[in-house]
């Protein structure tokens, strides 16, 4: 079945897309593989009128909302190629049936690849986080650890004080400079160099190689983002930002490739769920525009 528009990715981003597409009476094909970036996090925070709510809620009820559209159809599956045609896109999913539409939207998301410690992605999203606007104020001004990954960390570094007395394990990752140490020490941050051999316990202990434990309300930390293979195979322009490559869009969440909008995490620096949204909100728009008009 020939579709208007392929949503790949049924999360914040993708069902706020398919919104503008359903409510414009667009057949829409959403393709959905249940891989949500932030699965691992007992509550959203942020996202006006839904700030504490599990993020799980807030997806199921937004595709039941966008369920509620008859032009509407959905399937659980992977999407594993992509590619441009004539006539649009055509997008194979895992079973290997073919689906096709004139327009497309990536709202894939990114996965976050994680230091290769242990204990760390038993804790992730749970006890270790990336952000701090999302988690930090549940941290009730604890002590907070940031584990360095790379010289980024510096950022969250200087942003954690805000949240609570905070420590810089740098782990080897990188070496402030003086105006850096400086930077640090006005902002109260406790340098410690000893690298990390592991996390454990409830509440979280970051164990050194030395031997010494450390006691962390929370631990933050910058993961490398990886986009999905789709991206590459559709040709479209990616721009390296300080977590990795996102996929290039102009204010419309068009990308380079004529028909093909991208949205949320993928496409931009860094991400949550209000942001996606939004993305998500103006590619269904734009790329209604494209069916009505063209590029």
């Amino acid at each position: 079945m020939a579709y208007d528009a392929i949503i790949i990715g049924g999360s914040y981003a993708g069902l706020s897309a398919g919104l503008p597409l359903a409510r414009a009476r667009r057949k829409v094909l959403v393709m959905d593989a249940g891989q949500r970036r932030n699965r691992f996090a007992g509550a959203s925070h942020g996202f006006l009128t839904q700030d504490g709510v599990p993020p799980g809620e807030i997806a199921a009820k937004g595709r039941a909302q966008l369920m509620g559209y008859g032009s509407v159809d959905w399937v659980s599956t992977e999407a594993v190629k992509a590619e441009r045609d004539a006539d649009g896109f055509r997008i194979t999913d895992r079973s290997g049936k073919q689906h096709s539409a004139r327009v497309l939207i990536l709202a894939t998301g990114i996965v976050d690849v994680l230091p290769d410690i242990p204990g760390v992605a038993e804790r992730w999203g749970a006890s270790v986080f990336h952000c701090p606007y999302c988690h930090g104020y549940e941290l009730h001004q604890g002590r907070i650890g940031v584990l360095a990954t790379s010289p980024l960390s510096m950022h969250q570094a200087l942003m954690l004080p805000d949240w609570g007395a905070t420590t810089l394990l740098l782990n080897e990752a990188f070496e402030p400079d003086e105006d850096e140490l400086a930077q640090l020490a006005a902002r109260g941050v406790v340098l410690e160099r000893t690298p990390v051999s592991r996390l454990d316990g409830d509440p979280l202990e970051v164990l050194l190689q030395d031997g010494r434990r450390l006691s962390f309300a929370g631990l933050f930390l910058a993961p490398r983002m990886r986009l999905p293979e789709l991206v590459g195979q559709l040709g479209c322009e990616t721009e390296e930002g300080p977590l990795g490559l996102f996929i290039r869009t102009d204010p419309t969440k068009a990308t380079s490739v004529p028909g093909l909008f991208a949205c949320g995490d993928a496409a931009r620096a860094a991400g949550s769920v209000p942001l996606a949204v939004g993305d998500g909100a103006m590619a269904g728009v734009a790329a209604h525009r494209a069916l009505m008009f063209g590029q």
